[in-house]
């Protein structure tokens, strides 16, 4: 389902706890890194899928979801739009809960592709502000 209201917003920030963060940046003045230290600062699991680096933030990162040896709940993604379907492809592949998709990120055949296998679908937000703004 694509998810714009509040309820369903908050039901996803309350009961996804376990994120894997794509594209997840080492850099601490990236938007993603921010979001990431925000998140594990209220508890959430953050997994970085980044090939690039070995560990961000304490957390070790994986080349990509399938590298992930627990269940996620939830993919976050911080990639262009055109990088979006195979992310897709790949959260729905390794059961995930929920694909949210940060500020600009939009793609509605990779949206419409996850909410068909059953996946919620946060597009163009941020869990950072929407976790903000619904829990204060």
């Amino acid at each position: 389902m694509i998810i714009t209201d509040d309820a369903n917003l908050t039901r996803i920030l309350d009961t996804h706890r376990i994120i894997a963060m794509v594209g997840l940046s080492a850099r601490a003045d990236r938007p993603s890194n921010s979001v990431a230290r925000y998140l594990l600062a209220r508890g959430y699991t953050v997994i970085p899928v980044n090939p690039a680096v070995s560990e961000i933030l304490g957390q070790r990162c994986y080349a990509s979801l399938h590298d992930i040896p627990v269940k996620v709940d939830m993919v976050d993604v911080f990639r262009k739009a055109d990088d979006v379907p195979p992310i897709a492809d790949a959260a729905i592949a390794i059961g995930a809960k929920s694909l949210w998709l940060q500020l600009g990120i939009i793609n509605a055949a990779a949206a419409a592709k996850a909410s068909a296998a059953g996946l919620d679908v946060v597009m163009d937000r941020c869990p950072k502000i929407e976790y903000a703004r619904l829990f204060g």
